[in-house]
């Protein structure tokens, strides 16, 4: 049985499609435990009105991090902050009465700090990154960082590319997965003085590095199961490919339904367009993976509604069950190790 700490007021739908999600995981998953984390009031009359009293394991939390507030500041602040308590519980672990993995899809800067806070980072991690999965044509892709940092250097993107395929290994399947540098051209020397530096240093990794990817391969995928970057950029790509997908899905089903001739001509496409829609959407892929910290934490689209927080605890069984940050742990410890020896000769 692996158990899942789940915030139940993280989300613009929170509490309500944390509930209901919870409950699509009890009845598709029984192997799967979800400790819903929050006011126990609340989840006691949401349960009940659903028919299900008594369902999951609650643990009390009354407060919550707000998406306006400083994530830090609060999170020490509020030592019963929903994400803060569910940290807890993976600290603790499923065997003393906790939990192997917490999901959230509330404020992406609280539960980056309560993970640190809580849980702290693997050995020699500089920061932690978010690894997304993106729904490339070619196939998911790992994408990383997402946005857990906005600043980098090279030797912090060279610990990205060595968690970012670790996590490959585990949430693609892949045994050798290959590894790109985001960049402005596909050329060595391309770029700015980061990504040049970033591009030697990957190089040096024991991975299989194929070199700079373009913004425009992203979306298509085929040329790198794992995208590398800082997170500053990584959040404005991922947020630019979200809204260029609804833009495209909403443009679509605005032209084919303009008039009533092409209402019906376009009947028989709907199925198709939901497909399409269905392998754009975050919903279906899960939240991001916080790469680098001392437990599983995924973090999810605050707009997400049931079956996308099933989504997310299905990643975070997923990563607790294969032993990710066991994995990525080792990854980083011999990079550690073999700088320091470099560094002594």
């Amino acid at each position: 049985m692996t158990r899942v700490a789940l915030d139940l007021l993280g989300g613009d739908r929170a509490p309500e499609a944390v509930v209901d999600g919870a409950l699509l995981v009890a009845q598709r998953t029984p192997d799967v435990e979800v400790v819903l984390v929050g006011p126990v009031d609340i989840a006691q009359s949401l349960l009940e009105a659903r028919g299900a009293t008594g369902r999951f394991p609650l643990v009390a939390a009354s407060q919550v991090i707000g998406m306006d507030e400083d994530p830090a500041r609060a999170v020490r602040a509020k030592r019963d902050a929903t994400v803060r308590v569910a940290a807890r519980l993976v600290r603790d672990g499923s065997a003393a009465g906790g939990a192997d993995a917490m999901v959230s899809v509330g404020s992406t800067g609280g539960a980056l700090a309560a993970a640190l806070f809580t849980l702290g980072r693997l050995r020699g991690v500089s920061r932690p990154a978010l690894a997304a999965v993106i729904p490339a044509q070619a196939g998911p892709l790992v994408f990383l960082d997402a946005g857990a940092g906005t600043e980098a250097t090279p030797e912090l993107l060279a610990q990205f590319a060595l968690a970012g395929a670790a996590f490959a290994t585990v949430r693609l399947g892949l045994a050798t997965p290959r590894v790109g540098l985001l960049n402005i051209g596909e050329e060595p020397g391309k770029g700015d003085e980061l990504r040049r530096a970033a591009y030697d240093a990957l190089v040096a990794l024991p991975i299989d590095f194929v070199g700079n990817v373009e913004g425009r391969d992203v979306p298509y995928g085929g040329k790198a199961d794992v995208v590398v970057t800082d997170g500053f950029t990584g959040n404005v790509l991922a947020k630019g490919l979200e809204g260029a997908a609804a833009m495209l899905s909403e443009l679509l089903l605005a032209a084919l339904t303009a008039t009533p001739e092409r209402k019906v001509a376009a009947t028989s496409l709907f199925p198709a367009i939901a497909q399409t829609t269905a392998h754009m959407s975050p919903e279906g892929l899960g939240g991001a993976v916080l790469l680098g910290v001392k437990g599983v934490v995924v973090i999810g689209h605050g707009s997400s509604t049931a079956e996308g927080v099933v989504s997310c605890v299905r990643v975070a069984v997923q990563a607790a069950r294969e032993g990710l940050v066991p994995k990525v742990g080792r990854a980083l410890s011999d990079l550690l190790d073999r700088n320091r020896a470099l560094a002594a000769t």
